[in-house]
């Protein structure tokens, strides 16, 4: 409808574009279709194409890091180029000096700060606990233990709506299986949330190398520096969950 109003108009008119941080570059392309003159299915083509990719220092598993969820004015009848380009000047932007410095300290490039913001978005809508989600997992990766991240099981089979991760859906054959491979998936699982991005930059320093959703459902979890532990965590979970028969 805003684009419809444009063209009526014949504007040259900005609109607030916001970036949402959904979990695949086809959503990306549908929201900015509705906000700007674009075809849908063009940008999700270019977001899936080597080539067009590669013309911004990215390919296609990378791509979504270098769109920052923030609101930017832009003309909304802009080229999908002079957007791209605009969000390399805004991702440089963000990635000031205070951020490279704390990412090169960890040993992370910008694009591996955000593929692990992108998974600690997805184990925790909690702002508060992300430092320590981010800690876990910045923990396990030093250690070169596979990260066992359910969110990437769940973007591996491009099913967003699982909510157990049974034995059975560890052994799909992906990149994204960070059951079965160590270190990071090849790039961000969604577009990752600024306070993501910071919660792995300022991860909390601690010893924890396990974690589990906490039984009462209140959306954090109970961390563990033992295997041990964490069975014990994660049985009263699952007791948990078969009470409320969430399968």
């Amino acid at each position: 409808f805003t684009v419809f109003r444009h063209i009526k108009n014949g504007q040259q008119t900005s609109v607030n574009l916001t970036i949402p941080e959904v979990k695949t570059m086809d959503r990306l392309a549908g929201a900015l279709s509705r906000k700007l003159m674009m075809d849908s299915a063009t940008v999700a083509q270019a977001f899936a194409n080597e080539d067009f990719c590669r013309k911004y220092g990215y390919d296609t598993a990378t791509i979504a890091a270098l769109f920052i969820p923030n609101t930017y004015d832009i003309y909304w009848n802009v080229s999908l180029d002079r957007l791209m380009e605009r969000m390399q000047k805004e991702y440089k932007v963000f990635w000031n000096r205070n951020r490279e410095e704390k990412a090169k300290a960890m040993g992370l490039t910008p694009v591996e700060v955000a593929t692990m913001a992108s998974i600690v978005d997805e184990e925790t809508a909690n702002n508060q606990e992300k430092p320590m989600i981010a800690g876990m997992y910045y923990n396990r990766l030093k250690a070169d233990m596979p990260l066992q991240a359910d969110p990437t099981i769940k973007y591996a089979w491009k099913n967003f709506t699982l909510r157990r991760i049974y034995n059975n859906l560890l052994y799909i054959k992906s990149p994204y299986n960070t059951y079965k491979n160590t270190g990071l998936p090849p790039g961000p699982i969604k577009i990752a949330s600024i306070k993501g991005i910071d919660a792995v930059l300022n991860h909390v320093h601690h010893d924890y190398l396990y974690m589990c959703a906490k039984e009462d459902f209140a959306g954090t979890h109970n961390f563990a520096k033992t295997y041990e532990e964490h069975l014990q965590n994660a049985a009263k979970y699952s007791k948990a969950l078969n009470e409320r028969g969430i399968k």
